[in-house]
């Protein structure tokens, strides 16, 4: 398979349109056009991991965490991640690493840490902006449906857990073809009125070259008229952290102890012990300390990250608890969502879990 072939598998589940700015996201060591035998799944890139990658055969490693952050000025060996691209450069082991995307597209890392704590009703709670298009195409009306089918079938129409959406209006369009053309219906030179559906339907913008690019190869006029408008509506399919709702009332000791178990905590750093019992639980993987505001405004009863600062705790306030479970354990699940996606699309590929724990935290 090529690097090429796997990480699109990845990017067409969680685009790299969708992490954050400060994020360094996607293909970091290699060549999109290399070949590998197999992928080696980590959440963090280091020595050790690029070792067992050359061992084991797997000619790329898919990380969560991105072994390059700033840009590197110099590649002489004299820091941790000098030290890793050049074993991996060595060694001809590709990384790629998939980060902010893939915490906040739906299905993805919080999705995964709701299913682990069994939360129903699941919502993202700070939801994207900025993402959402409308796509307006006018269509001859005995060939709407198959436009319509075309786009559904790129990505567009879906809102929250329904798809197929749209809005369609009947209307009169005209157009007159020149000498050089080649017009679907009517006569070169003359003004021709056509009954056409207004199509109208939504899709994020991460999707559009393919949604317009299925549109015009299923539309009939050598001409397509079709617009798009930018949206202001939140995108509740995306965004960071989630929040969701327990099966029972527990108690914040009982929760807590659920914790690690779940996470594999062998310590948990929290805020004030809550006197009432815990129904909501709002969360985030890594680091969730800008997000204690949208915890709080969902109605959750605790708020359970990976990182939080010194004065997080103070800022909780006394109607919400806050819980640290650390930064690794928080996203430890990740790799499955790696593994899952591989290997659905390709049962026959080589892909292994890392045996190495790159958690740089350790408790006394």
């Amino acid at each position: 398979m090529s690097v090429d072939e796997i990480i699109s598998v990845i990017e067409d589940f969680a685009p790299l349109s969708l992490q954050e700015p400060y994020d360094n996201a996607g293909l970091l060591v290699g060549e999109r056009e290399q070949v590998v035998e197999g992928a080696l799944l980590c959440l963090d890139v280091t020595e050790e991991v690029i070792d067992e990658a050359i061992r084991k055969g797997a000619g790329l490693v898919i990380a969560h965490h991105p072994v390059i952050f700033g840009g590197l000025k110099k590649l002489t060996g004299s820091n941790f991640t000098e030290r890793v691209v050049l074993k991996a450069v060595r060694g001809n082991i590709s990384i790629y690493a998939a980060h902010t995307n893939i915490d906040s597209v739906w299905g993805g890392v919080n999705s995964r840490i709701s299913a682990k704590l069994g939360l129903k009703n699941p919502e993202i709670l700070s939801p994207a902006d900025g993402i959402l298009r409308k796509l307006v195409v006018f269509v001859p009306k005995d060939h709407a449906a198959k436009v319509r089918e075309s786009v559904f079938k790129a990505g567009a129409g879906h809102i929250g857990e329904y798809d197929n959406c749209s809005f369609n209006l009947e209307g009169e369009g005209s157009f007159r073809g020149s000498e050089d053309s080649d017009p679907f219906a009517g006569k070169k030179g003359d003004i021709h009125f056509e009954k056409e559906i207004r199509v109208e339907t939504i899709f994020p913008g991460f999707l559009e070259k393919r949604i317009i690019e299925s549109m015009i190869r299923a539309h009939p006029y050598e001409e397509v008229a079709y617009d798009i408008y930018p949206l202001k509506n939140r995108w509740d399919r995306a965004g960071m952290g989630m929040a969701g709702d327990l099966e029972r009332d527990t108690d914040a000791v009982e929760f807590l102890n659920k914790l690690k178990g779940i996470f594999g905590v062998k310590t948990i750093r929290h805020s004030k012990l809550p006197q009432k019992q815990i129904k909501r639980v709002a969360l985030c993987g890594g680091s969730g300390s800008s997000l204690i505001d949208a915890a709080r405004k969902s109605g959750a009863d605790i708020y359970v990250s990976g990182e939080f600062r010194y004065h997080d705790y103070f800022e909780a306030g006394e109607g919400m608890m806050i819980a640290d479970i650390g930064h690794y354990e928080s996203e430890r699940f990740t790799i499955e969502i790696f593994y899952e996606l591989l290997t659905k699309k390709f049962p026959n590929f080589a892909v292994h879990f890392s045996d190495a724990n790159t958690n740089p935290i350790y408790y006394f």
